[in-house]
């Protein structure tokens, strides 16, 4: 789950990483109240969304005067942000982060990651700040600075400060930098998170240490025990294919193809798609129901899928072996009750109580195509999708 930069900034705040004085506002009228608030002379006024080069696509500007705070406020809101991590369809800008402008003098980039490879924690840091760490590890790769972390030992003092020694800072903001990079580390470890970013962490003109821009990132299977962190989610800036499935415990991830795909487990999913790719189509989604997935789980992903506007086509594929090939049959046909299928409908079973389920299609008179093999389900797909589009022209 991902936050917004205020919230991340909030949290790290609680930690003792320093940042420059803001408000949230959700109106022109509410910026300029908190460029009073704030004070000072120059003011940064931040699009609140979840992706990064917020400052290319133009959602970041800087302001000489409380009423240039509400003008940016007032071509800001509502806009949708469009640019290579948003996707075409880019993120509305329901709020904004109203900050103080600060003089900078050097940039640094910190992230601490989940290194799942290394079964550790990974902090990331370059003296080259600003940039994307995909832009600094192409460009500059020389200037990265990586330190692993043991789970069980956590990040020690003396590799703090030897993080600030490498990335060149003065002696005098050196323990203020140790500061920072703990109080992120405890935050990651604290709050269950998979990534914090600091990007920039400027010296400031006066000398002083702060966390300019912040990301942080949660794994969704700890938010049962962060229930204030959960809270944090702003559904706005999520697919809303992804969030009806995550509120109803599926896996789903949206694309930009014509197949929808229902499928267990996440490595036949890949081959799936590879598959649908491989005989002329494209996957609409990903959709993982789960090794144990009951009829009612089966019909709540069948309806997912067919509510997505994207698809044109259908393809179950379920290898069964702690699942059962005839619940997800009853599932299929649970479904089909409550929703008007206007799709063509591709089913592969195979594995426990397989033909129990093929049983089961076949008896309900419902007009669904049956495969024996992937390869077989995948071009059945492909084909009854070209068959319909050209039906429809």
């Amino acid at each position: 789950m991902d936050i917004h930069e205020y919230q991340a900034k909030e949290l790290l705040q609680q930690f003792g990483v320093m940042v420059p004085r803001g408000g949230l506002a959700y109106s022109p009228e509410q910026a300029r109240y908190r460029a009073h608030e704030i004070g000072g002379e120059r003011w940064v006024v931040k699009a609140q969304v979840h992706a990064g080069g917020r400052g290319k696509a133009g959602g970041i500007r800087i302001c000489e005067s409380d009423g240039a705070v509400e003008e940016a406020a007032e071509e800001l809101l509502g806009k949708r942000l469009v640019n290579a991590q948003t996707g075409t369809r880019g993120r509305i800008v329901n709020r904004l982060y109203v900050e103080a402008a600060t003089p900078i003098e050097r940039e640094f980039y910190l992230g601490i990651v989940l290194d799942r490879a290394k079964e550790q924690i990974s902090v990331v840091a370059s003296p080259e700040g600003g940039m994307e760490i995909e832009e600094i590890a192409q460009q500059r790769p020389d200037s990265i600075v990586r330190c692993a972390i043991e789970p069980a030992v956590g990040m020690q003092e003396f590799q703090a400060r030897e993080i600030a020694f490498s990335l060149g800072l003065p002696s005098t903001l050196i323990a203020p930098a140790v500061k920072t990079l703990m109080g992120a580390y405890r935050a990651f470890r604290d709050l269950d998170a998979v990534m914090v970013e600091i990007n920039p962490l400027a010296v400031t003109g006066d000398g002083r240490l702060l966390a300019l821009d912040a990301k942080m990132a949660f794994d969704d299977n700890a938010l049962f025990r962060r229930a204030s962190i959960s809270e944090l989610r702003d559904k706005s800036q999520e697919d809303p294919r992804e969030m009806q499935a995550a509120d109803r415990g599926l896996s789903y991830v949206g694309l930009d193809g014509q197949i929808g795909c229902i499928i267990n487990g996440a490595g036949l999913a890949m081959a799936t798609m590879d598959m649908i790719q491989h005989a002329g189509g494209r996957p609409a989604n990903f959709m993982d129901i789960g090794g144990g997935a009951s009829p009612e789980r089966v019909a709540k992903a069948f309806r997912l899928v067919c509510n997505d506007a994207n698809v044109q086509a259908i393809l179950v594929n379920i290898f069964a072996g702690i699942n059962r090939c005839d619940w997800v049959a009853a599932g299929i046909l649970q479904a089909l009750e409550k929703v008007e299928l206007n799709l063509p409908l591709v089913v592969r079973l195979a594995g426990t109580k397989v033909e129990a389920g093929k049983a089961l299609l076949r008896a309900s008179g419902r007009p669904i195509i049956m495969a024996d093999t992937l390869a077989d389900a995948a071009d059945q797909a492909v084909a009854a999708w070209r068959a319909a589009t050209e039906n429809r022209a």
